[in-house]
Formats: C-alpha cells, structure tokens, sequence
C-alpha cells in the first residue's frame, strides 16, 4: 500500500461528510413570568434554515386559531416553526441531535406537530398531553419543544418517538432555560450548537434587568458574537471605519446567513383576563430586518407578511441581505461585512432600520395600554408591516 494511502483515505472521508451550512440549528429560551417584564412568559427562537423566504400565516380552525411561522411554500399553515394560538398557548423548537433515533421511523414532524399542537392545546399540560398519546414509531420528533400558556407555564419537553423529559423554566436558577440543539437529557457531548447555548447564555445573563422583547430582539437575535473568539458585534460596528470592509464569521454566531427570521412571543399575563399575547416577527435574517407585532386577535397577518409568491418582508430583507453578504458561495457566505451595516462615517444603513424599530416598538407599547379590538389591532399591525417595509425600500446599495 502506498504510504500516502491513509492519508487519501481520511481525505476522502471527510470530503465524503455532506456541508451543514442551511441546516436545522434554531437558537432558542424559554422564560418563565418570574425573569420576564411585566411577570410574562417569553419564548424566543432564531430559525436556522436552508428555507430563507417564510410566510406568517393566520390559521382559522377549530377549536383554537393561530399564527404560525411557515415554510414560503405552506400558504395552509399546516407545518409551522414557530407559533401562538388564540388561548394564549405558544410553542417553538430546536432540533436535537442527541436524542435517540431509529432507522426506518418517522422523522423531521415537527412542523406538522406544532400546528396541530396549536389548533389543539390550550395549556402546557394540554401539550403533554398531546405527546403521550401520540408517542411511536410515527410521532416524527426529535427535538427540544418550548412552550408557554396564558397560566404562566413556560417548560420546555426533550422529544423522541418512544419518550421526551420535562423541564420548567420556573426551576431553573434564572428562572429561563437556553436551547440550541442538543439535549439536556440526550447523550452528553453530543448533537450540535454548543458555542451558541454559551453565547446566548452569556448575553442573557448580561441582561440589564427582566427579560424583555426589546431586548432579546436586539442584543440576541442580532447577535454576530462567538463565545470562544472575540469578533465586533452590533455596538462595535459604528466604530467602525466607513471606507475599509471589516469581515464577520457567522457560522457560530445566533445570527447567521441562513437565519430565515426571529420570533419573541410575549405570553398573556398570568392573573390578568384582559391581557393578550402579543408575537413579534423579525422576518429575515435578524440582522437586516424590522421587529414586526402580531396578534392572533387580529384574525389576519399583514399582507406584507404572507401575500404572494414570497411575502413582500422577505423579499427585501433578502435584497437588502445581499448588500452586506455580497458572496453567494457556500465557503463565503458566512461572512458579513460589518461596516455595511454601521461604520464611523455615517454610510451604513442599519441606523435607519433600527430607527424604525424604536418607533414601532415605543408606539406598540403605547397602543397596547388600552383594550383594543380585533379591527384596531388589525389596522396597527398593518400600519405596522408597511412602516417596516417602507424602511428596508429605502435602502439601495
């Protein structure tokens, strides 16, 4: 054998392992009303996809209603990745990939679960419910489940088809729990995302006070940062020079280039009959995009949010996306030029989405001190969607 043959071998082998850019690596928390503002239950999730244009759809059924984060194919809402239904009931996941699997079964449901879950469950014990009788060969389900209800339950269920373990955020020592995508009760070391759970759990631990939607759609759902290599995140960029390219790694930061959005769901106020949940969209990578309130009271999602071939949001956030990743090669696309976005002399464009999103967040707020009705919220929300794309318009290379 030629001395050089082990070494063609190894060569091979890894050649032979398939890329991973695009694949199911969602970085998610959940958080009980004791760390959450206003004592609310917050679930949050940054889907990591190789599907980049999603919908939010608004899902009639019977007996719960919904919207849901879907597919751009899925105009039925049949298969969501992220969601809220009528009765307050929230739900998101991560997969994990130290959960068993057996060859020959069913997998990669989750889509399909968490609608049916959110046409069906009212509470987190409704959920579970749900799982243990349909637990087998067919669940199709390997995965971390977050999900809260209007009572205040924000838990967390590790998936497989023949068992899942069940964790509250309520008895975890922060009162909220991080999930990229192992388990906690799958087999140790293994599955995937391990420098993302300790960057998220660095930038939660660093929040100024209780976890709040502004918060995590800012500092987290934004993040460019590793939690083993010290590279500029979004307070860095406007220092940044405005006439040299400042290259960004993405590919273990929260936000990636195939993070096909964010979702913050702001639970309904345990105790308070009159409060209401409230789900806020970043549609696009977080990055290039606007926070966006939703209301399944409304009984619609805006137009530019589901309308369409590929729903107008995103579109142009994947338009605008492609000024501050201008390299489509699979090697390249992870790095972000960051004086794009924010630099010293004034010329990013990120400032101007930014702006945007304080106002549409300071006037969310303000509406929301009042009761509203189904048509009221309905108007925000759209006047809300079109601020949001008027924003990414404006920006041109």
């Amino acid at each position: 054998m030629s001395r050089h043959a082990p070494m063609l071998a190894a060569i091979l082998a890894l050649l032979a392992v398939p890329l991973v850019l695009g694949a199911d690596e969602c970085t998610t928390a959940i958080v009980s009303p004791r760390a959450g503002e206003e004592g609310r239950p917050l679930l949050w999730k940054n889907r990591d996809t190789s599907v980049l244009s999603n919908r939010i759809v608004h899902v009639k059924e019977t007996p719960f209603s919904y919207l849901g984060l879907a597919d751009v194919e899925d105009r039925s809402g049949r298969s969501v990745f992220a969601g809220l239904n009528s009765e307050g009931f929230g739900i998101i996941n991560s997969v994990a990939y130290n959960l068993p699997r057996k060859e020959g079964e069913q997998e990669d449901l989750e889509g399909i679960l968490m609608a049916d879950a959110l046409r069906t469950c009212r509470t987190a014990a409704d959920f579970e419910a749900y799982l243990k009788a349909n637990l087998g060969r067919n669940l199709g389900a390997r995965t971390n489940f977050g999900v809260i209800d209007a009572a205040g339950a924000a838990v967390i269920f590790e998936v497989h088809n023949h068992g899942y373990e069940r964790l509250d955020a309520a008895a975890a020592p922060e009162g909220y729990l991080v999930n990229t995508n192992f388990s906690r009760t799958g087999r140790e070391a293994k599955g995937s995302g391990y420098v993302r759970f300790d960057r998220a759990t660095e930038l939660l631990k660093a929040a100024p006070g209780p976890l709040s939607a502004r918060d995590i759609l800012r500092r987290l759902a934004r993040d460019t940062g590793n939690a083993l290599v010290p590279q500029p995140t979004l307070g860095d960029f406007a220092a940044l020079p405005g006439d040299q390219d400042r290259w960004v790694f993405t590919r273990d930061s929260i936000n990636k280039s195939y993070t096909s959005a964010a979702v913050v769901i702001v639970g309904r106020r345990p105790g308070d009959p009159r409060s209401i949940a409230t789900l806020w969209v970043l549609p696009g990578e977080p990055i290039v995009a606007v926070a966006l309130p939703l209301w399944v009271e409304a009984g619609r999602s805006p137009e530019p949010l589901w309308k369409g071939e590929e729903a107008p949001l995103w579109v142009e956030t994947l338009r605008v996306k492609k000024i501050a990743r201008p390299f489509p090669e699979a090697e390249r696309e992870e790095y972000l030029d960051a004086r794009r976005l924010d630099n010293r002399d004034g010329t990013g464009f990120l400032p101007r989405l930014l702006s945007a999103e304080d106002e549409v967040l300071a006037r969310t707020a303000a509406f929301l001190k009042a009761p509203r009705s189904p048509a009221e919220l309905a108007a925000f929300q759209d006047e809300m969607a079109a601020r949001g794309l008027e924003a990414l318009r404006s920006i041109q290379p």
